[in-house]
């Protein structure tokens, strides 16, 4: 039985080609794909492409995108098998972890992936993410899909997509999953780490929850910096803090009565690590222990695009009622440890 296979394609390196009189980019027609990639005619699946009226650069992707994506998905979800998201690598990370919290009780995989290097490039990376990503996107064992998450796939590894961060701008290699391991390699054997695998709550149906709220602000904390312009900032729903280490912050008076007028205002501040690895420990040095007085919410081992998303999606929606610190602090969809982590 051949799998079918939606193709939504947003634009983005992967859909380009080098024009090589002038050596420019210039994008093709995508659903052209199949003549830039015979190879897709031999998969055991069938493809159909969906691409956006107007491709973009991944750098114009943002939540009216995301919900565009997750609606595609949502009205083809019975008529398909699995979902392959075409997207541009720099913001890649961002939708993949906004759709994670948006599609729930998913059961099918729905597979992020792009490239380094046009399709018509002579090196290019993008026929194997291309290829494998649809193998992916369309592996099934009795009549049960074997992802039934949002995953990214780049350089040989599928990775859990709210788990993941664009590591690099010049090396195939782009993307790593540095506090969760990954989900699948591929190689002379396609392969997957069921153990790892996310799945959904058995009696959970899937529908898609649209809600996305923009008033959020993300702010790194920078040795040096003075914090008055926190006592300038408009009223925020919620302002995630990238700060130094497992959870730390300059320890001055002045800094805990900024943060304390931010919480008196209403803002919920959630914490989260500049360090690639790890993630935050309140209490585990003084300097951490003022996020606990002011009841600022950590963010554990998130990402920060993760953390964003999860922020965007959490607050104000009406789906969620209580406490917004609450919902936060849950894994949702395996996107943090759930356990704080050890002091």
């Amino acid at each position: 039985m051949k799998r079918k296979v939606l193709l939504i394609y947003t634009g983005g390196t992967i859909g380009m080609e080098k024009n090589y009189e002038t050596g420019s980019l210039t994008p093709f027609n995508f659903e052209a794909i199949f003549s830039k990639i015979p190879e897709m005619r031999l998969l055991e699946c069938e493809v159909t492409v969906s691409p956006f009226e107007k491709p973009l650069d991944s750098s114009d992707m943002g939540p009216e995108q995301w919900q565009i994506i997750a609606a595609c998905i949502a009205e083809n979800y019975e008529a398909y098998d699995g979902f392959l998201i075409l997207h541009g690598t720099d913001t890649m990370a961002y939708t993949a972890s906004a759709l994670s919290f948006m599609l729930r009780g998913l059961r099918k995989p729905v597979i992020l992936t792009g490239s380094q290097l046009p399709i018509g490039d002579l090196r290019t990376d993008a026929k194997e993410n291309l290829l494998t990503s649809l193998y992916y996107a369309s592996l099934y064992e009795r009549e049960e899909a074997v992802v039934q998450e949002v995953a990214v796939y780049f350089e040989y590894k599928l990775l859990r997509g709210n788990r993941t961060l664009k590591y690099s701008a010049e090396y195939f290699d782009a993307y790593r999953s540095p506090n969760y391991p990954i989900l699948g390699q591929s190689g002379v054997h396609l392969n997957v780490d069921r153990e790892v695998l996310y799945r959904a709550e058995k009696d959970e149906a899937f529908t898609v929850d649209m809600h996305l709220s923009q008033d959020v602000l993300f702010w790194r904390i920078f040795p040096g910096m003075t914090l008055d312009y926190f006592s300038e900032l408009p009223k925020v729903k919620v302002l995630i803090l990238q700060v130094f280490g497992s959870g730390t912050i300059f320890n001055s008076e002045k800094t805990v009565e900024l943060l304390r007028a931010l919480r008196r205002n209403g803002t919920e501040i959630v914490v989260v690590s500049q360090c690639i690895s790890g993630g935050i420990s309140f209490g585990k040095y003084e300097n951490s222990n003022v996020f606990t007085r002011i009841g600022a919410i950590s963010g554990r081992d998130m990402t920060a695009e993760s953390a964003i998303t999860k922020a965007m999606h959490l607050i104000g929606n009406p789906k969620y009622s209580g406490n917004f610190a609450d919902w936060f602090s849950r894994s949702l969809r395996g996107e943090m440890n759930d356990k704080t982590i050890d002091k």
